[in-house]
């Protein structure tokens, strides 16, 4: 029997986490294991309507604002987490440590703040294992050159997604044993045999 972990897929722009979280769908879908997959922001049809505002290249809002539609975009994703739940593994494209990470260690928004809307929108919610995905600016700069469309949030400065790349690794150093960093510099298909291998080794 499989365990219906969820499990999330982090990182900062360039770093192949939205690939990989794909490519895992994929396959569990070729063993036939019953999982959802959501992004944040995103995933209900409510929290879509907000990932449109909130990455809307003429959309500008103070750094408060910013975070308060991202947990709202949250807020209407729980009841989709709730249902499923213990009954499906869960994959999720990026959650609650994109909120720290991006929000305060690239922000600078209050960390305890953050902190206590999200523990009461998630509650008994746990996050089982998370891979974080990172990259070089070369190769992150490259990489975003070569997207078709461009939002909002791939259009900061490197200073920005450097500080937040770091807050993501202070995270992981908080509790390592729960995070698999994922180096994306390298070989995309061998990261992909690596996640895979854990994927079998979670569920």
């Amino acid at each position: 029997m499989s365990r219906k972990l969820i499990i999330v897929f982090e990182g900062i722009e360039g770093t192949g986490k939205s690939h990989h979280i794909n490519k895992v769908a994929k396959y569990l879908r070729s063993k036939k294991k019953d999982f959802i997959q959501i992004r944040e922001p995103g995933g209900s049809k409510n929290s879509e309507k907000i990932r449109k505002l909130i990455l809307d290249n003429k959309s500008s809002f103070n750094n408060y604002t910013d975070l308060l539609l991202y947990l709202s975009a949250r807020s209407e994703n729980i009841e989709i987490i709730k249902t499923n739940i213990g009954k499906k593994i869960i994959l999720i494209d990026r959650f609650t440590d994109s909120t720290i990470a991006y929000q305060h260690y690239g922000m600078g928004v209050n960390l305890k703040f953050i902190k206590n809307i999200n523990n009461f929108l998630l509650k008994n919610i746990n996050i089982d294992f998370t891979f974080l995905n990172t990259v070089n600016k070369k190769n992150m700069k490259d990489r975003l050159m070569n997207r078709k469309i461009l939002n909002r949030y791939d259009k900061f400065d490197y200073i920005f997604y450097s500080k937040v790349q770091n807050g993501f690794l202070k995270i992981l150093k908080k509790n390592p044993k729960k995070y698999m960093q994922i180096d994306s510099n390298l070989n995309i298909k061998y990261n992909e045999k690596i996640i895979l291998n854990k994927i079998d080794d979670l569920i």
